[in-house]
């Protein structure tokens, strides 16, 4: 089995249990110094791109998140979000079945975008820390009066 996918230094702080340290209390190495700036969007973006965007960079920008070379993933992220809303309006005009043949039923092919852009879109939200399992990890934790050498201690 393949290991974890390493999470971002930030994402390890934010949820982490001391300052300087992970939710296991490890030490966290800091990364380097990148700008922590948020990338100026594309101008060619679609609209809904563009829409999407907008909601969520400022949020990710307020968590020190961003930098300005995420602007391709960022983008990846917006386009699979356009991508994902055009075919489901293009499935919704023409409903999810076209005809019926021999074999049965000829589903949209507009079904098969929407499936892989949802499944892209997961993996690029996931990156950023923006599905909902990924949110409950960012989210800050509490003093626990613990140890700090003691990852255990006041977890209980």
């Amino acid at each position: 089995m393949a290991s974890p996918k390493k999470r971002p230094a930030g994402l390890k702080l934010i949820e982490g249990r001391a300052p300087g340290r992970d939710s296991g209390g490890r030490k966290v190495v800091e990364p380097p110094a990148f700008k922590r700036l948020p990338p100026e969007a594309p101008d060619w973006l679609p609209a809904e791109a563009r829409a999407e965007w907008d909601r969520i960079v400022p949020e990710l920008a307020r968590l020190d998140l961003l930098k300005p070379v995420d602007r391709s993933a960022l983008t990846a992220y917006c386009l699979t979000w356009d991508r994902l809303v055009r075919a489901q309006h293009e499935m919704e005009s023409d409903g999810s079945v076209l005809s019926t043949n021999s074999q049965g039923r000829v589903r949209h092919p507009a079904v098969a975008v929407i499936e892989a852009a949802s499944k892209e879109l997961r993996a690029w939200a996931g990156e950023f820390g923006l599905t909902p399992s990924a949110e409950a990890k960012v989210s800050r934790q509490g003093d626990d009066d613990g140890d700090e050498a003691n990852p255990f201690a006041g977890s209980g």
